[in-house]
């Protein structure tokens, strides 16, 4: 199987759907999706689509982002939605017809549905950031969701494990590769790109927000590899399938 941890999407449904085309999942794969699927971006309520699609194709684990944390408070609970709007509610809004109570009902599910963080043997996912001496379980929501990383960057978690997280942006576009700590939000909905981040492999695949895809040096070898052994196979069922269908031939001496 493969596992992929995607960064923060912001309503750049384009970039989401090129990323997945290039990932092509397969049923025993896994896609770790980091939260922030909405806001800024055009087309918030597509993404959302995307996602809960992907669901019956591939496994999807989906994690809670602080976007989805002010959505829930306003469409939920009745909060006040000027924070909300002022930093990219009104492009969500917007995409689902300028009404929260145009939001499907599956929508909401998903919303309610998401996890504050994903653990595996050797890696942690999370949205924001994390207290390296506390567990995962015990740390606050403003650490989960909110705090940025900023230097000095937090150490390695105390389970000895790697951390991925999303919500603080990359410049450029880059990932910030510290070793024990992965921050693979690279700006999509600010000019630069929404980022795969391939678990236990060498793949990174980043889309920009028009859906132009760019490939790790790795990434594009192994895909042409693929590709190179599909057309080989290919040529050598037609060869065989060809010597099956031609008529013996007699030699008279």
């Amino acid at each position: 199987m493969r596992r992929f941890a995607i960064g923060d999407i912001h309503g750049c449904a384009k970039a989401l759907r090129s990323v997945i085309d290039a990932i092509d999942p397969k049923p025993e794969d896994e896609l770790v999706f980091l939260g922030d699927y909405i806001d800024r971006g055009p087309d918030s309520r597509d993404a959302i689509d995307q996602i809960i699609a992907l669901q019956k194709r591939t496994k999807v684990v989906a994690l809670r982002g602080n976007h989805e944390i002010m959505l829930i408070g306003v469409a939920m609970h009745g909060l006040d939605d000027s924070v909300w709007r002022t930093n990219g509610g009104n492009s969500t809004l917007a995409s689902y017809g300028g009404s929260l109570s145009k939001i499907p009902s599956n929508h909401l599910v998903f919303f309610h549905e998401l996890l504050p963080y994903y653990e595996i043997d050797d890696t942690i996912f999370v949205h924001a950031s994390y207290d390296p001496e506390i567990e995962m379980f015990e740390q606050t929501e403003m650490m989960n969701y909110w705090t940025h990383l900023t230097a000095p960057f937090p150490a390695r978690h105390m389970s000895g494990k790697r951390v991925i997280v999303g919500h603080t942006p990359q410049p450029h576009g880059q990932v910030m590769n510290l070793g024990h700590l992965v921050c693979i939000d690279t700006y999509c909905f600010g000019y630069g790109y929404l980022t795969a981040y391939e678990i236990g492999g060498k793949s990174i695949i980043q889309a920009d927000r028009h859906g132009h895809v760019k490939y790790s040096p790795s990434f594009a070898f192994a895909n042409k590899l693929s590709k190179l052994s599909k057309g080989c196979k290919k040529w050598i069922n037609t060869l065989t399938q060809k010597h099956k269908t031609r008529p013996n031939s007699t030699t008279e001496e």
